[in-house]
């Protein structure tokens, strides 16, 4: 390649267009120099670039697993002779290599278990009446509030006694799918209950009353009066007049009444 070269003026300077000239071939050139010596660190000679080698290939040239020789390589073969796992990068005295024990490999992560239980399975196992009580509630998509349960835990005890609710497993004396028009039939068990009662509610419009009541969390005083206006029980409960607003016990039915 060449390049302009200009004579000197009479002054015996070069010009300014000379210097830069110059300036440019010396800055290309240590550059140039640069680039090279940084390429032969990263990657010395002899070592294509990736060429990284475990004690699991068995690719040094004795066998071992470690790439190189002389000091370097005898030094990671001593490693590997440990149990360690070596790693290496490049051939001959610029070998790079890292040592890293077994051990390492073998560190157990112990994790925490989780386990779930649905809210039928909760009141299953608890299964008084208060739970039979908010299941309907969880069926009929009502508020599982303390005014919405009361009722529902009053309205058990007119029907069937608070010591005996399940009884026949139609806390309601329901005849909604149970197979006695007089609510005097019976269910498989008490879920099954829960879920007709919840239905006939919601598919009854003579219940429309109590059905607002409910989706509402209306006071209990409210609700029960929609209850007594209902065709739900052919006394009406005598308007009220067979109604208690006492706290009503808790009882546990058998577990095999749940199913």
């Amino acid at each position: 390649m060449s390049f302009p070269f200009h004579r000197p003026n009479d002054t015996g300077r070069l010009s300014t267009g000379t210097r830069r000239v110059r300036t440019v071939v010396v800055v290309a050139a240590a550059a140039a120099a640069f680039a090279l010596v940084s390429l032969t660190a990263i990657v010395p000679p002899g070592q294509a670039p990736g060429a990284v080698s475990d004690l699991a290939d068995g690719s040094g040239a004795d066998g071992s697993g470690v790439v190189g020789s002389g000091a370097a390589g005898a030094g990671a073969a001593a490693a590997a002779s440990q149990g360690d796992v070596v790693i290496g990068v490049g051939d001959g005295p610029g070998q790079q290599t890292i040592s890293v024990p077994q051990s390492v490999a073998q560190v157990l992560v112990s994790r925490d278990g989780y386990s779930g239980t649905t809210a039928l399975d909760k009141l299953r196992q608890s299964g008084t009446n208060r739970d039979w009580a908010e299941l309907v509630m969880i069926f009929g998509g009502f508020p599982r509030t303390e005014s919405n349960i009361t009722v529902m835990l009053r309205w058990m005890r007119q029907e069937n006694g608070p010591d005996d609710w399940w009884l026949r497993n139609n806390p309601l004396n329901n005849g909604w799918g149970s197979g006695g028009g007089s609510g005097l039939g019976s269910y498989a068990n008490l879920v099954i209950a829960a879920e007709n009662c919840a239905e006939a509610l919601h598919e009854n419009s003579g219940y429309a009353a109590i059905l607002a009541g409910f989706e509402s969390s209306a006071p209990t005083s409210q609700i029960e009066s929609a209850i007594w206006a209902s065709p739900w029980a052919s006394s009406h409960y005598a308007n009220g007049a067979h109604w208690s607003s006492s706290p009503v016990p808790l009882y546990t039915a058998p577990a095999a009444a749940w199913g």
